[in-house]
């Protein structure tokens, strides 16, 4: 004997709530993921040593002491005559402007003299660091 239950002619379906779901949690997991290899965390960080490109040539120096007195070319400046200088030589020579602070300086004279030159239409411009040790 056979008896008829109504669910004989129903097709499989596939249900999409928990599909959505399923997804939403991995995209949750990704987006977490991305935030905790995030570089900049706000913690202790040692600035000078770094790997990225080597600059090869000549260059315009800008120094910055642990003092956080400004040399252009081992000639020491003001910070409001060395972006003029610094501006006269890199439109004579087209040469690139490379930063070297010292690890104990302090980043505001650094950051502000690296603003006043990209405003004054300075475009190759790096910080010099160390090499990091392999």
């Amino acid at each position: 004997m056979r008896l008829n239950t109504g669910y004989e002619d129903r097709k499989a379906r596939l249900e999409m709530i928990s599909l959505m779901d399923v997804m939403f949690l991995i995209l949750v997991f990704f987006v977490y993921s991305m935030f905790s290899m995030s570089v900049h965390r706000a913690l202790k960080v040692s600035l000078p040593a770094a790997t990225g490109a080597a600059e090869r040539g000549e260059a315009i120096m800008i120094t910055v002491t642990a003092a956080d007195e400004l040399y252009l070319n081992k000639q020491p400046m003001p910070l409001d005559e060395i972006v003029p200088a610094a501006l006269a030589l890199w439109d004579q020579q087209n040469l690139p402007v490379l930063i070297s602070a010292d690890r104990a300086a302090t980043l505001g004279p650094a950051i502000e003299l690296l603003g006043k030159l990209k405003d004054n239409g300075i475009e190759r411009i790096a910080f010099q660091v160390e090499g990091k040790g392999d």
